[in-house]
């Protein structure tokens, strides 16, 4: 089983929850593309760095989910950050330095953020709605958002569209 991004649930909505995650190392390249096609151009660097793309040649476990990252207001609309999470307890002295330049290694430090849950292929459109709506119910509940969504996705793109499982993530302010 694909070992997952950590975190604990700090409390229950209706349509979402708020969520602390634990401090992290992602592998992250940052890519200037529609939506569309963001995440595929970055994979295969990323794919690369965990599978002894390094410059220890070190197996990297794969873990889940592949993040899409829009930073927002601080942002092009098009500039996307595509990461993987490292494994649970990597710190960044243990990584491997990546060979690939466009492959950039970050520590992320505990930050809490709410998070929807969907089925079904995270298409431009259907991320857009579900961020949308995430965005409107914490705002009826006074929660503070920052800029940055997050699209994260578990399961691997040949798996069949209504099965894939998916996230949106949004940091509070």
């Amino acid at each position: 089983m694909t070992q997952r991004q950590e975190f604990q649930t700090l409390q229950t909505f209706n349509d979402f929850e708020i969520r602390e995650y634990a401090p992290c190392v992602i592998a992250e390249v940052r890519v200037t593309a529609d939506y569309s096609v963001a995440a595929s151009a970055a994979f295969g660097s990323l794919f690369g760095y965990i599978s002894k793309g390094n410059k220890a040649s070190q197996k990297i476990a794969m873990t889940a989910p592949v993040i899409s990252a829009n930073k927002g207001n601080t942002a092009k609309a098009d500039e996307w950050f595509i990461s993987f999470v490292m494994p649970a307890g990597s710190t960044m002295s243990d990584m491997p330095d990546p060979t690939n330049t466009q492959v950039v290694l970050r520590d992320l430090a505990a930050e809490k953020c709410v998070a929807m849950s969907f089925r079904g292929k995270a298409s431009e459109g259907v991320a857009a709605k579900k961020s949308a709506a995430l965005r409107a119910a914490a705002a009826r509940e006074n929660i503070a958002l920052s800029d940055e969504t997050r699209i994260c996705r578990f399961d691997p793109p040949f798996k069949p569209g209504i099965m894939q499982y998916n996230e949106i993530v949004i940091p509070l302010t």
